[in-house]
């Protein structure tokens, strides 16, 4: 897992100006910077419209007395996606509009779950100078 930061804050952003500059031959500067302003907000008013509706699950799901997991799971996905479509970048708009739908949030959200319980099953602390498993 060591590898991720290095291509989320090197790679990503190398091949989304990549993708911009590409984008921008094709289409104009102007048509680039506008089409991404415009994917910004559309993308804002969905995640507002998906996050709503996650609001109303989770609450429906507590006042049911059931633990809103997979509620929960969803709005961070949801939240993921926001902060992708805010992201200027072509690549991060697509992955970022494809978790706002919901065929695609319940592909990713045993992935997001299991990586979830596995690491709250590896739970480690420290206590008095002495690791201890949690």
């Amino acid at each position: 897992m060591a590898w991720l930061l290095p291509v989320v804050f090197l790679v990503v952003p190398i091949v989304e100006l990549a993708v911009i500059i590409q984008v921008g031959q094709a289409i104009g500067a102007l048509e680039t910077i506008v089409l991404l302003i415009a994917v910004s907000v559309v993308g804002s008013w969905l995640v507002k419209r998906e996050g709503g509706g996650v609001l109303r699950r989770i609450s429906a799901a507590v006042n049911a007395g059931r633990v809103p997991g997979r509620e929960l799971a969803d709005g961070a996905l949801v939240i993921l996606a926001g902060a992708l479509l805010i992201t200027p970048g072509f690549l991060s708009d697509i992955l970022g509009i494809a978790l706002l739908l919901p065929p695609v949030r319940a592909a990713v959200r045993p992935v997001l779950l299991g990586a979830l319980a596995r690491r709250a099953i590896g739970v480690r602390t420290t206590r008095y100078g002495r690791t201890i498993d949690v």
